[in-house]
């Protein structure tokens, strides 16, 4: 279990946003502090012992990629959790990059979000280790076929279905069989744990 002293930090501009992820983790028992902007967090910087951020992708002023350029800058070495609206596919890629532990694609389920936060607050308190290690991601990866490989390849780079299917030269329902093909060979429950294997393996370059 997470450290009973863990505290949240959510970083959004939308008010509503901000009040109702706040509301979900009081209620699921974990401290949460709130922030209008990445440079207000920054401006304050708490301690990060004991805790991780929830931060939307897409803000005035520093996003949430700049924040976690920032954050490494700084050494700052806080697990980040990424929110992404339809179509930031894209940014929460680049933001996995960075080194952002997971995204959550809006509208997210509450259940979801909260099993997204124990994990990096259990990773925080240094009470996990990667679960999956590299040898075991490459014999999942050599188990996928070309087309597979092709599809998946197109996920991680943040490409739609339509645009993967335009790319490859088949169909957007063939693409979706194929993507729910490798989603289970690779043994991934959501595109974030498919970008993190990704990582690990080396099909995407860290920055």
């Amino acid at each position: 279990m997470p450290s009973e002293k863990a505290v949240v930090h959510v970083i959004d501009d939308d008010e509503a946003i901000r009040q109702s992820l706040a509301f979900l983790l009081q209620a699921a028992k974990i401290e949460v502090k709130t922030y209008p902007s990445a440079m207000a967090f920054l401006d304050a910087l708490p301690d990060t012992a004991s805790s991780c951020i929830i931060t939307d992708v897409r803000m005035p002023g520093l996003s949430g990629v700049d924040l976690l350029r920032r954050l490494k800058e700084l050494k700052i070495g806080v697990p980040v959790i990424v929110i992404t609206g339809h179509g930031d596919v894209p940014l929460a890629v680049e933001a996995m990059k960075i080194g952002a532990s997971d995204f959550l694609e809006k509208p997210f389920d509450d259940e979801v979000l909260l099993a997204s936060v124990r994990s990096a607050l259990r990773q925080q308190d240094g009470e996990t280790k990667r679960r999956t290690g590299r040898v075991e991601i490459e014999g999942r990866l050599a188990a996928l076929s070309k087309r597979e490989r092709d599809v998946l390849g197109g996920l991680v780079a943040g490409r739609a279905n339509k645009q993967i299917a335009f790319d490859l030269g088949i169909s957007p329902r063939t693409v979706e069989i194929y993507r729910a093909n490798l989603m289970n060979k690779m043994q991934a429950g959501s595109l974030s744990d498919l970008v993190r294997m990704a990582l690990i393996v080396g099909i995407v370059e860290t920055e």
